[in-house]
């Protein structure tokens, strides 16, 4: 299934896709309008709103800290409370945390970093994801791409996905927003704007090289805390 095919049109999101249509490693695709990837929904204008519901969407998992969500409140409750809301940080409780976790780590190797050192977290927003509804899941954090880039790889890795397709899906984040976000950071070196928004495929595959020292990704999800149950919900969100 071609890119343009995944891209969600919801105004005026800038990164927002379904996670279907992948290929898998024994010849399968990925489910559609199951799980979506976004960027920050405080974006959406009144169409976006109705573009999501309209989508089907049941459940959101916000990967925002705290600070920025006092910053940007999600549009949910007052404009779409029949969609259920879960709030679960990812990566740390702080930006100093997360500043702290990033420092002196290239991109390339900053997945690693963190399903080494921030499985509580990785670990309870699996969870959350595990127990919702079997309708569409959109999950988002602010650009989407870091921290939802994070769990997207995940669930395609659980889900068999091509290596190459994983790692593509995570660097489609870069073409997404790269022009808007130098028109968004217009008083913003470009060269600085850019380098925040690249996001390598390297990083997939050494995620991916992680996780296979780690006995594969099952072994991973079992050694963070999810059980068997929870691990075959996942899947299965994207796998018949």
């Amino acid at each position: 299934m071609h890119n343009s095919e995944r891209l969600l049109p919801f105004p005026a999101l800038l990164n927002a896709r379904d996670l279907g249509g992948y290929p898998t490693v024994d010849g399968a695709q990925t489910r559609w309008r199951s799980l979506l990837r976004s960027d920050d929904l405080a974006q959406l204008t009144a169409a976006g709103m109705q573009a999501l519901r309209d989508y089907g969407v049941e459940t959101v998992v916000d990967l925002r800290w705290a600070e920025e969500i006092v910053l940007n409140p999600s549009p949910l409750g007052a404009h779409a409370p029949q969609i259920r809301y879960v709030h679960s940080s990812l990566l740390a409780s702080t930006p100093a945390q997360w500043r702290e976790l990033a420092q002196g780590c290239e991109k390339e190797h900053w997945k690693c970093r963190v399903l080494e050192q921030v499985r509580p977290h990785v670990r309870d927003v699996l969870k959350v994801m595990a127990a919702a509804s079997a309708g569409p899941l959109l999950f988002h954090c602010v650009a989407g791409k870091d921290r939802t880039g994070l769990i997207a790889a995940l669930m395609l890795a659980l889900a068999d996905v091509k290596p190459e397709a994983i790692a593509a899906d995570y660097a489609e984040s870069s073409q997404m927003l790269g022009n808007a976000y130098l028109v968004r950071y217009k008083d913003v070196d470009p060269q600085d704007v850019l380098e925040n928004v690249r996001c390598p495929e390297e990083g997939v595959h050494n995620m991916l090289a992680y996780l296979r020292r780690e006995g594969g990704i099952r072994a991973y999800l079992e050694r963070i805390g999810l059980n068997e149950l929870e691990i075959a919900r996942l899947r299965a969100r994207l796998r018949d």
